[in-house]
């Protein structure tokens, strides 16, 4: 059964992916439709951002109270009620209070599925779980291509909900495999849920924080600025530009996989540095003076360096702090990411458009050292 129950968590991270790029691939026909602008794309996805941090900060005292069996349905089943809305919106408001519980459920699922995996399961599988988050946000795009040739994007919204419910029926039917599958610490009565305030006082605490945040700036500014850094430095065509931000994303996923199987060598800590040790050579690369193939590696390489920090300092967690305190960990970690992926691009979008968008490889190498010197330092605190 405990097989079983990793499958369905397999499943859950794909479905966690799915509705991830269908705003950017709807939006040029939503906004024409709502009648607004096409910037008006970032309000939404500011609403659900600001979700997304508020159930993450809330994960611990949820999971805590209700089991994470439970806050995952409850989440996933928030997430579908949501994309279902979405799918009948007829204006752009209703939009954005459909992006409230949108936010809540993936913030939700993310931080408590996440605490499961890590405190449960072996490395490898925490690389695999993001590579499957990594398959359904690619598949999402698809979808959502085959039912604007047939109905629209409402229709694509529409699928993806019917997944999205399909898999909250599978996770409320399958609860009692959650309760077998508890964690091997026991502690007397109920757990006590930690305040914001407590949680940095733990050793370490700060420097993961930092550290993650600055990897989830670092992720979420290559995969933006990317295409917009090779047509403005190198004067390639945005379509092959635009293939290559693909890329990019295809390098995470494909490198997550891989590094499923490197986690047999290595450990969690090793695998980080091996992972900034690659973005550091595509960072590099990305300054060589050979022309737009170099560069193009260089981003290829970034992303593949970035597979496998994200999952090894997620595993990691409840080694350094302990299962008991690494909920609360982790969902002020994926705080911290959201945070990181909000802010941190658009103030590159700021230095490119005031200075010039060849400041890039600049700009991600100086994340990439503040990150490396965290890690470091929290390897140090936990030695």
């Amino acid at each position: 059964m405990a097989s079983f129950l990793l499958a369905i968590i397999y499943i859950s991270f794909i479905s966690l992916g799915l509705p991830d790029a269908l705003l950017g691939g709807a939006w040029p026909t939503m906004q024409l439709e709502f009648g607004v602008p096409v910037s008006y794309a970032g309000i939404i996805s500011m609403i659900i951002c600001f979700g997304t941090i508020a159930s993450s900060l809330m994960s611990d005292r949820m999971t805590k109270r209700f089991g994470t069996g439970k806050v995952t349905a409850v989440s996933v089943a928030l997430t579908a009620a949501a994309l279902f809305g979405f799918s009948v919106s007829d204006s752009f408001l209703m939009l954005c209070v459909l992006a409230i519980p949108y936010g809540l459920g993936a913030g939700g699922v993310d931080a408590s599925i996440n605490n499961y995996a890590a405190v449960h399961y072996a490395s490898r599988h925490m690389s695999w779980l993001h590579c499957m988050w990594g398959i359904g946000a690619s598949t999402g795009p698809y979808i959502l291509a085959a039912a604007m040739t047939d109905g629209g994007w409402n229709l694509g919204y529409r699928w993806v909900s019917v997944l999205q419910v399909i898999l909250t029926a599978v996770l409320f039917l399958t609860l009692p495999l959650w309760k077998e599958e508890k964690a091997p610490e026991k502690t007397a009565g109920k757990p006590k849920a930690l305040s914001i305030r407590e949680i940095f006082a733990i050793p370490g605490a700060r420097e993961v924080m930092l550290a993650f945040f600055c990897y989830c700036a670092l992720e979420s500014t290559a995969g933006l600025w990317a295409s917009s850094f090779l047509v403005m430095e190198f004067g390639i065509s945005e379509e092959t530009a635009a293939g290559l931000a693909t890329l990019f994303y295809t390098g995470i996923t494909v490198g997550r996989g891989i590094s499923g199987f490197v986690t047999y060598k290595m450990n969690d800590k090793n695998m980080i540095r091996l992972g900034q040790a690659i973005i550091a050579v595509g960072v590099a690369a990305m300054l060589l003076p050979f022309g737009e193939k170099t560069a193009m590696a260089g981003i290829v390489l970034v992303g593949l360096g970035c597979a496998p920090v994200y999952p090894c300092v997620i595993h990691s967690t409840p080694a350094h702090f302990g299962a008991d305190k690494s909920q609360a960990i982790i969902g002020v970690q994926m705080a911290c990411a959201y945070i990181g992926s909000c802010f941190m691009p658009p103030v590159f979008g700021i230095i490119a458009n005031r200075i010039s968008a060849g400041l890039l490889p600049f700009y991600l190498g100086a994340i990439l050292l503040l990150m490396f010197a965290a890690m470091e330092k929290l390897n140090k605190i936990k030695a």
